[in-house]
């Protein structure tokens, strides 16, 4: 077979090898080896054109493998040997000790010097650039004029096989990138609760940019949902909503971020934003709900004690008027706790040594008052009526007990016990009936489903149980 029928068959079979698939690496790879193969090179340099960057990349080679490599060498074109033919759209040869020539670019983690000649052709599709290629062997090697027009016929050949492997990338990286803002908004518009929109949101961009960490930070400096960990590069992308920033979508990984990457982290910090502003409006319609219940039924509470108080014979105006502003401050204690927690339950042990200081403040400033309270959580409902409980029964000791008060609140087994005790003269001293106790009894009764009892022994202790 003469050498134009050789050269013809290995242009038909490098062609068929690299147009047997669409994965743009598989095609680069293809490329280097076939080409080497067809020139009988010992290595082959395959360089894609960035157009965003305006430099050629090596992407693969035959010879050298670039995963090996500390760092892809790029160059713009006209830069080297490979970047002059890529820029003045011909090829460029040296027979020998192309090392040496003044256009040769050398890359630290490139090993070129150890090769004698060179043919660099570009690769163009349709006058456009879509890189450059080059052969080389390690003995010198006049390439004849045939073996070049080969070279072009190929590298024209498998422009086109390129450029069809990026499209089909593209399509491949545009389905990955739909198919994760389609969970996002999945994740936003289905969800009721804010934390699982965001969470749902770090996940997808995990998953979407291979990124190794992803975390969104809030304007307070607050991270909320941090995924995976830090990598070598990393991106910040801010969340706008109505031209202010509420936040950041921090992303990283170990490789750079492309300019379709950066894109698509701009689309989920998009939805990002309107999750977050929209769990809040929830949030907050939520939280105005529930502050209404809670105000509401607080006033029908004050309402229900007023009228008690304005029934009882006897009483002091000034007392009474008094006993009521404890009782109203005992619930308001409640809602602030609450709405300071954002929580449906209480902790006890604040809420009571808040009113225990209020108490003291206004009625017991000379007295001792000893306190031992361990950590129990009641729902916001019964936490009023202890409250009013503990309120009733403290302010009786302070005013009719000794100079020593004790209060303790502690777990026993399923129950919670409330003890106050002082050391003044028991029942004798203190009154057992009024209507102080009578909202005493029925709180405990009817609302803490529990259960007190008076014991006086060198003082009076009220002790209240009740389910935890």
């Amino acid at each position: 077979m003469d050498e134009t029928g050789r050269h013809l068959r290995l242009l038909t079979e490098t062609i068929a090898a690299v147009n047997s698939t669409l994965d743009l690496e598989e095609v680069l790879s293809l490329v280097a080896s076939k080409v080497a193969d067809a020139l009988s090179a010992d290595a082959c340099f395959v360089y894609l054109y960035d157009e965003q960057a305006g430099e050629l990349v090596l992407r693969a080679t035959h010879g050298t493998r670039v995963e090996e490599m500390t760092g892809r060498p790029r160059m713009r074109p006209g830069e080297g040997i490979t970047g002059t033919a890529a820029a003045a759209r011909e090829p460029v040869m040296i027979p020998s000790q192309a090392h040496l020539d003044e256009r040769f670019k050398a890359f630290a983690n490139l090993p070129e010097d150890e090769y004698e000649s060179i043919l660099a052709v570009p690769i163009l599709a349709r006058e456009r650039l879509e890189g450059a290629l080059n052969v080389r062997t390690r003995q010198p090697r006049e390439f004849t004029a045939s073996e070049i027009e080969l070279l072009l016929a190929i590298g024209a050949q498998v422009a086109q096989t390129i450029e069809h492997a990026k499209l089909y990338a593209g399509a491949q990286r545009r389905v990955v990138e739909l198919e994760a803002l389609a969970r996002i908004s999945e994740a936003v518009s289905e969800s009721l609760y804010l934390e699982e929109s965001l969470e749902g949101i770090v996940e997808a961009t995990v998953d979407a940019l291979g990124a190794t960490g992803a975390a969104l930070v809030l304007e307070d400096g607050e991270v909320v949902w941090p995924e995976g960990a830090a990598g070598k590069h990393a991106v910040r992308v801010p969340l706008r909503w109505k031209g202010r920033q509420i936040g950041e979508l921090v992303c990283d990984r170990d490789t750079p971020f492309s300019a379709d990457d950066r894109a698509l982290l701009a689309s989920i910090a998009s939805h990002a934003a309107v999750a977050l502003e929209h769990g809040r409006a929830v949030l907050r319609g939520v939280l105005a709900q529930e502050i209404h219940h809670r105000v509401k039924n607080n006033l029908q509470t004050v309402a229900s004690l007023l009228r008690l108080q304005a029934r009882t014979d006897g009483v002091d105006a000034r007392k009474a008027l008094n006993d009521s502003v404890n009782r109203v401050l005992a619930i308001a204690a409640v809602h602030e706790v609450l709405t300071e927690r954002r929580d449906e339950d209480v902790e006890l042990a604040e809420l009571l040594d808040r009113l225990r200081a209020m108490l003291v403040q206004g009625l017991g400033a000379a007295k001792s008052v000893e306190v031992s309270l361990e950590a129990v959580s009641l729902a916001g409902n019964r936490a009023t009526a202890l409250a009013l409980v503990f309120s009733e029964l403290l302010q009786n000791a302070l005013e009719h007990g000794g100079e020593v008060v004790r209060v303790e609140l502690a777990r026993r087994g399923a129950e919670v016990v409330l003890a106050i005790a002082d050391d003044g003269g028991g029942v004798d001293g203190e009154p057992v009936s009024g209507t102080g106790l009578s909202i005493v009894r029925a709180l405990v009764q009817d609302e803490l489903g529990g259960r007190l009892a008076l014991e006086s022994n060198g003082g009076l202790r009220a002790e209240v149980v009740f389910p935890a």
